[in-house]
């Protein structure tokens, strides 16, 4: 454990500083001091394989925690999961199979390690305990909450109000949330704003099962690159933690002008005598900056430079000299529609028309907009899409 009084005011003034609320401020503070190994729990539910810089906002904290000796539970919520969060969704999500919750959770851990110490991380599912509660453990569960409580909740509440069905099942997850709390004698809960009600639930049920009540950090949310949504995958908005280093640098640069601020301060260790000023200076000077910041967090100072200048490249219209290759039969024609079918581009024909339509599809750079375009099945030629893939087709295979 660090005992070193100084650093753990750093790391106490730095989440003060970046945390949306503590619950409560104070005795946060007196658990740092107390020379207790605090037991600091952030649970993700595996709903979608794939983690973002968003993510990074909480863990890049909780590695701070860790540096100073504590214990980190990152709680995979497997059996939550089958449920599905329904915080800030319109309607009922579909449910996952246990096992689709487990081979997502095998994804986040590979990412998770780019920032914690996995080695020194307890991994832990909350299959073990809810999976062995009986029916009576359920009930006597649910009598620790009204229905009246749960509706307080803003998504469940509006969705109510609209006539939107509600499942029975969906009010069981903050309870299910805040149950973890208690298995696992958590000191603290860590949580982006939009778990704030699932994580005092926590707090509330422990002080029903005659625990101790952690206290709650929540920080805020990460506008993603539209700048008003939370960043998320399936907004289309989102940097991903194990996106190639190219495109990584190359959606950093899309960061929003206003937003570039917070983007340096919650997910990287640039300080803000350093950023502010050249954001100020020059903020395109001060976009580079970051991406090749992030860049290096996440694929070593040596992805940089390929990163920047596969960038400059692609800014400039121009090809770039590296990109995949795919072999295809001579002589065959192809419309473009199946072309970007056969090589990977679009999931599907209807895909591979919309792109078209909306001019994200150039071959040998030059836009194409007629789904009915034919590409003749010799030579070679470069088909691209959007800003970041590229791909030289080769008519050559027998």
């Amino acid at each position: 454990m660090e005992t070193d009084a100084k650093r753990i005011e750093e790391v106490f003034e730095i989440l003060k500083r970046d945390t949306a609320a503590i619950y409560s401020t104070e005795a946060f503070k007196e658990m740092l001091y107390s020379g207790k190994r605090l037991r600091i729990k952030f649970g993700v539910d595996p709903s979608r394989p794939d983690m973002t810089l968003g993510h990074s906002v909480v863990l890049r904290k909780l590695k701070l925690l860790q540096e100073l000796g504590h214990e980190i539970v990152f709680l995979i919520g497997d059996y939550t999961g089958m449920v599905g969060d329904p915080t800030g969704k319109s309607k009922t999500r579909p449910q996952l199979t246990f096992e689709q919750t487990r081979a997502n959770a095998q994804s986040y851990l590979e990412q998770v390690k780019k920032i914690l110490n996995v080695a020194e991380t307890s991994i832990i599912y909350n299959s073990e305990w809810l999976a062995k509660l009986t029916f009576a453990d359920t009930i006597k569960l649910m009598s620790k909450y009204t229905l009246a409580r749960i509706l307080e909740r803003d998504d469940f509440a509006k969705r109510y109000a609209e006539n939107q069905p509600v499942g029975l099942h969906e009010l069981l997850y903050p309870l299910m949330q805040g149950y973890d709390s208690v298995a696992l004698h958590a000191d603290i809960e860590v949580g982006g704003t939009d778990q704030t009600f699932n994580l005092m639930v926590g707090r509330e049920l422990q002080r029903d099962y005659g625990q101790p009540q952690q206290a709650v950090m929540t920080f805020p949310l990460l506008p993603g690159l539209d700048g008003f949504e939370k960043m998320s995958k399936s907004l289309d908005n989102y940097i991903g933690l194990d996106e190639p280093p190219e495109l990584m640098f190359e959606k950093c640069m899309k960061a929003p002008d206003p937003l570039m601020g917070d983007y340096f301060r919650l997910t990287t260790d640039v300080p803000e005598a350093d950023f502010r000023p050249l954001m100020a200076k020059d903020i395109r000077e001060a976009h580079f900056a970051y991406a090749a910041e992030i860049v290096r967090l996440y694929h070593g100072q040596e992805a940089v430079g390929p990163a920047k200048s596969r960038y400059l490249e692609v800014a400039a219209r121009k090809l770039p000299d590296i990109m995949d290759q795919k072999a295809l039969p001579a002589g065959k024609d192809m419309n473009i529609v199946e072309l970007l079918a056969a090589i990977g581009f679009a999931s599907s024909n209807s895909d591979a028309r919309r792109l078209v339509a909306g001019g994200g599809v150039k071959l040998d750079n030059e836009p194409v907009t007629d789904i009915a375009h034919v590409v003749k099945g010799e030579g070679e030629v470069v088909v691209s899409r959007g800003k970041n893939k590229f791909m030289k087709v080769v008519f050559g295979e027998k």
